[in-house]
């Protein structure tokens, strides 16, 4: 069954914003795809700060959730917290007579902090713990939720922390990278090269592309990785463009700047860009790349964003300022929550719910969660254009097997 959410949020720019602050991260000394290096608002200090035990209620209904975010953090981080904290009071707002009270804890974006907070949240009732944000906070708040058999929905893009009853609703660059790769796959491409950031991204996105290469049935004909100094990217670069006269399709995952260093040293170098199929990731959802025709004909996968402008529309409309681009998860969460204890009671609550092969709709299209507590996401292959990028292959609809309507669609 695919239950739908009426849901959605904010620019691609932000998104690009969001992850350009996980690749800075990854660089610094606690790189690798572990701890906070993936998440969604890395790069941030997250200073040691007692938890609030109290917190904020969201919501008049019966059954308690908790909201877990480091809304005491500095910096992005705790502008992140808040704009997340708005959207779930939206979606409840929008939701039909909710059942659903949030119990807002205040993790201080650290482990011993997500830990007292999804303690005092199981104390005072909650039956499922929205949040954290960091890899390090979810894996705390999971060692007191999970003896209790409370469900967690984390937004920590680290699968390292997914576990049965752990899920991670967040941007999987996973889900990226099988999309377009497969889609490479369909239109003839056989070939593969990639150039990938030294990186915790660009290692969780290298197992993936070695990966979804093999099961489409294509070959990897070379493969570099680069530093993230600039300077010293042209030798890299120089042995992949060696290599690239057996490919038909190039793979660079990284920000725009950095893609547009690239692209210009394999010109250097003498590669016919026009011959090579360029393929990227969601980071590529930025203006950026359409003003370079050395771009123009590539390929990124990316959520539709059609559903998150309507989301940002109507946060806008009610708290005076944008969402940062997580916001539509913590979104997503609640109204997904809302929805299984509407139709089903809080009962429904559970691993076998959440697990549900056929997924949910929600602000940036379908997603589902695995056994193991990572997620998928339904992408749409975008096409770079001088006059922007634009769709040439839509999001699938569902994952498959029969839809059932749990809508969460805002009240008339």
């Amino acid at each position: 069954m695919t239950m739908t959410f009426h849901m959605r949020a904010l620019q691609r720019a932000t998104f690009v914003v969001a992850t350009a602050l996980a690749l800075s991260a990854c660089s610094g000394d606690g790189g690798g795809p572990g701890e906070a290096a993936l998440d969604p608002a890395q790069g941030v200090p997250t200073p040691q700060v007692e938890s609030k035990p109290l917190g904020e209620i969201v919501g008049q209904g019966s059954v308690k959730v908790a909201l877990v975010l480091p809304t005491s953090a500095s910096g992005n981080a705790g502008l992140a917290a808040q704009s997340m904290r708005n959207a779930a009071e939206l979606a409840l707002t929008e939701f039909n007579t909710p059942d659903i009270q949030l119990v807002v804890k205040d993790d201080a974006g650290n482990a011993q902090g997500a830990q007292a907070a999804v303690q005092a949240a199981t104390d005072e009732g909650a039956k499922l713990v929205i949040g954290p944000l960091f890899a390090h906070s979810v894996a705390a708040a999971a060692r007191v939720a999970k003896p209790q058999g409370v469900p967690i929905l984390a937004f920590s893009t680290d699968a390292n922390v997914a576990a049965p009853g752990v899920y991670l609703l967040s941007f999987m660059p996973e889900s990226d990278v099988q999309r377009i790769v497969s889609y490479a796959v369909s239109k003839g491409k056989r070939s593969f090269a990639a150039l990938l950031p030294e990186t915790g991204y660009g290692s969780v996105v290298e197992a993936a592309f070695q990966q979804a290469v093999a099961k489409a049935g294509g070959r990897v004909v070379g493969l570099e990785h680069y530093p993230a100094d600039r300077g010293k990217m042209a030798e890299p670069v120089a042995r992949l463009a060696e290599s690239l006269p057996q490919a038909d399709a190039l793979f660079i995952p990284d920000t725009a700047d950095n893609v547009q260093t690239i692209v210009g040293v394999l010109a250097t170098n003498g590669v016919n860009l026009k011959r090579l199929q360029l393929l990227g990731t969601g980071l590529w959802d930025d203006p950026a790349l359409t003003r370079d025709a050395s771009l123009a004909g590539a390929w990124f996968a990316a959520p539709d964003d059609s559903g998150f402008r309507s989301f940002a529309q109507r946060y806008k409309a009610k708290y005076g300022s944008d969402p940062v681009r997580t916001a539509s998860l913590a979104y997503d969460a609640t109204s997904l929550v809302a929805a299984l204890v509407k139709t089903q009671g809080p009962g429904a609550l559970t691993s076998e719910t959440f697990a549900n092969p056929s997924g949910f709709k929600g602000v940036d299209g379908t997603f589902r969660f695995r056994a193991d507590g990572g997620s998928e996401r339904a992408l749409a292959v975008f096409q770079i254009d001088p006059g922007g990028a634009r769709v040439i292959s839509p999001a699938p609809s569902s994952f498959g097997g029969q839809t059932a309507q749990a809508s969460a669609a805002p009240a008339d």
